[in-house]
């Protein structure tokens, strides 16, 4: 038995192959190119450790799209149900809020590195990040929701997020939970003295 391919079908087949590209069959391109972003990236840890101020950990590359009105969300192992969900329905004390409005890429991941750096050091642990829906952005719809979904994967201290609810910005917002710091015990105590 057959299954007829629809328009419907065919569209979400090439959606979700948009961004598949075809293998080169030079094989020493290909190992070059696995060492050369392995040596990129130990250049890059080193780089971070010299320059924790200049450095920017965030990459650029291989975002998958969201859509304007998609969730995101994400639990690291070990995260607790109970904390993740005060987190989805906007219990936590939102102790920052970092804009992302009217800002380029670039700017974007610039401000969000140093924010969220600067929060985890401070030993905040729930902001919210305001990006937009994009529904109008160029070349695709969502740009730099896609993106912040992308970089906050990529920094450790950042343990969870989720789409905000709607009188936090909905679909153009995202609760961030950051870790602990190692030094809670003395960021704490700090904050206590100075009220």
């Amino acid at each position: 038995m057959h299954h007829q391919f629809d328009d419907d079908d065919l569209r979400s087949f090439m959606e979700e192959m948009g961004d598949v590209q075809r293998i080169t069959t030079d094989d020493k391109v290909f190992n070059h190119d696995a060492q050369d972003s392995l040596a990129k990236k130990a250049k890059r840890a080193a780089l971070a450790k010299d320059n924790p101020d200049i450095f920017n950990p965030l990459s650029m590359e291989n975002v998958k799209p969201v859509k304007p009105d998609d969730f995101i969300a994400f639990q690291q192992p070990g995260i607790q149900d109970g904390v993740f969900k005060n987190l989805r329905l906007g219990k936590y004390e939102l102790e920052q809020r970092i804009s992302l409005k009217n800002l380029t890429l670039a700017e974007s991941r610039d401000l969000l590195y140093k924010q969220l750096k600067n929060a985890h050091e401070r030993g905040t642990r729930a902001l919210l990040v305001q990006h937009g829906k994009g529904e109008n952005s160029k070349p695709v719809p969502a740009m730099k929701k896609s993106y912040v979904n992308h970089w906050l994967a990529e920094l450790d201290f950042v343990i969870a997020w989720h789409t905000a609810q709607p009188g936090h910005g909905g679909f153009g917002a995202t609760y961030v939970l950051l870790k602990k710091h190692p030094q809670q015990k003395l960021i704490n105590r700090e904050k206590n003295r100075k009220r």
